[in-house]
């Protein structure tokens, strides 16, 4: 066994002078006990982690939705809550915490405690990504307060007239809409929405004037009593009014087409080059949640988006399943940040 108190000894008397744990003196000395003492604690924790997560879940899971119950984006959440309740052996219990445009459900998820027992399911393009342009301040860093576990599902947002118009594409749309002295209305709802529309606007030299609305059913109200020229929404809310006949759909803003409505031409097609607008949800936890939590989380994610059932439930609602790893949807969430911020620039939106 190494002998500490002689090894010293030896250094006092300016002796042998080896590259021992304590040839800095007696500050070397607390130095090393004080290393090890990091070192076992560092390892505890480590420890402590694994068994954690061996253990996760060990109750119930809350899961919230920043948008408002029964909306498009609602039916998801709960279709992936309910799944990973199944997985998990726990109940996951939808907390809906919608208003400010999906702020007040994210900024409380970011203040969760990081144990794993609060989950954002969030449209993270929009509410993670494209938000921070759209206002002055957050109560929230999307990048510091939140940490990606996997992208879930990908929709694109639509252009939308009255079933009855004689339009038929975003050409004829343009068409109509030079027509008008002040190049009419149109009706969006969340940030995202007004971007896509104010994009289109400014490539196409018009000047619409956009008429906000609080829910889609408003914006859809004012369409069918043309009180608008078009309507932008997500895919998920147009689907089933296509379906009944009530509206048309111009133009998907995907750079690929929608396998719902296959028919239906993307924005680059329709002769807008580079136009892509793609929203997507993802889960994300509080930042500092362990990582072995984290990576259960994206393995059951993943199993979720690999059954037919997933597909088949995301083909009704005008969406595709999205897989990828923690760091996959860390990586897709700056380069949507990105993106964003060159949307805004070029559509000249100013910030709230």
């Amino acid at each position: 066994m190494f002998d500490y108190k002689n090894k010293y000894e030896l250094f006092r008397r300016g002796g042998e002078r080896s590259a021992s744990p304590l040839s800095a003196g007696s500050h070397g000395y607390a130095a090393f006990w004080n290393g090890i003492r990091i070192s076992i604690t560092v390892l505890t924790l480590i420890l402590n982690s694994h068994a954690y997560s061996q253990d996760y879940p060990t109750r119930d899971i809350r899961a919230i939705s920043p948008v408002a119950a029964g909306s498009g984006g609602d039916i998801l959440v709960r279709y992936y809550a309910d799944k990973l309740s199944r997985l998990a052996g726990k109940s996951v219990v939808v907390d809906n915490r919608g208003g400010a445009q999906g702020v007040v459900g994210t900024e409380l998820a970011a203040h969760a405690k990081p144990d794993g027992y609060t989950l954002l399911f969030t449209p993270a393009s929009s509410m993670l990504a494209a938000q921070p342009h759209f206002f002055k301040t957050l109560p929230f860093d999307p990048f510091k307060d939140f940490t990606s576990v996997a992208p879930l599902a990908w929709l694109p947002f639509a252009i939308a007239v009255e079933a009855k118009s004689p339009i038929r594409t975003v050409g004829d749309l343009v068409a109509q809409l030079k027509k008008k002295a002040d190049n009419g209305f149109y009706g969006a709802g969340n940030n995202s929405g007004i971007g896509t529309a104010e994009l289109f606007k400014e490539m196409a030299g018009i000047k619409t004037t956009q008429v906000p609305y609080k829910t889609a059913a408003q914006g859809l109200a004012a369409l069918l009593d043309s009180q608008i020229d078009f309507l932008v929404w997500d895919a998920t809310f147009m689907s089933g009014h296509v379906k009944a006949g009530r509206i048309r759909l111009v133009a998907v803003t995907s750079l690929k087409r929608s396998s719902t409505f296959p028919e239906v031409p993307t924005m680059v097609e329709s002769g807008f080059p580079g136009f892509e607008i793609t929203s997507w949800w993802g889960l994300a936890v509080p930042a500092g949640t362990p990582r072995p939590i984290v990576d259960k989380l994206a393995g059951w994610m993943h199993e979720i988006g690999q059954m037919e059932e997933t597909r088949q439930f995301l083909f009704k609602v005008a969406t595709d399943v999205l897989s990828g790893s923690p760091e996959q949807m860390a990586t897709m969430l700056r380069q949507e940040y990105d993106r964003w911020g060159r949307i805004v620039k070029l559509a000249k939106i100013e910030p709230q």
